[in-house]
């Protein structure tokens, strides 16, 4: 039993890792990157905030962070599900689409975490594309007017759910 609970403990800090490279592919390089992390011992010490120089190759619009909600992520679009813990965020309006992720964790089953995004998403005019995992992963995916998507995918081991949510839009949809 001890061995079982390993390898799912070993699965989640994979697909979380790998979860988290996924956030960082999407954003542009830039040849320097500075992270900071406050250094007192507020609820908030824990997060970092990875800001790109201010260099030719830079996009000025993008910004990801860990620990928190990026600033000027589209929470109208993506809200947090009530009750999870952010794990990374991730923002770019100045790309065409608009580009956000969250990757976050709920103690909670991966068919609520669907259900919830599921029912927001829809009551925003996004349609669900037929299909719900992609092998052992619970994964679902909407479309808006033909050129906005949506993707999550849920992960749930030992009672928790860890869930990424990736979405292109239209800037003006990005709020």
């Amino acid at each position: 039993m001890t061995v079982i609970r390993s390898f799912k403990a070993t699965g989640l800090a994979a697909f979380a890792a790998s979860a988290l490279l996924a956030v960082a592919a999407c954003t542009p390089a830039a040849p320097e990157v500075a992270a900071s992390s406050a250094g007192t011992a507020s609820p908030d010490s824990s997060a970092s905030t990875i800001t790109a120089s201010a260099s030719p190759t830079s996009s000025p619009g993008t910004s990801a962070t860990v620990g928190k909600i990026v600033e000027g992520f589209p929470e109208k679009l993506l809200p947090l599900m009530p009750g999870a813990t952010v794990i990374s965020s991730s923002f770019d309006k100045a790309g065409a689409p608009a580009t956000a992720a969250l990757v976050a964790s709920i103690p909670s089953p991966a068919a609520a975490v669907v259900d919830f995004y599921t029912k927001h998403l829809q009551s925003q005019g996004f349609k669900a594309v037929p299909g719900d995992a992609v092998g052992s992963v619970a994964s679902k995916d909407f479309v808006r007017n033909d050129s906005e998507t949506v993707n999550i995918a849920v992960v749930e081991a030992a009672g928790v759910s860890t869930f990424t949510i990736g979405a292109n839009v239209a800037a003006e949809s990005a709020q």
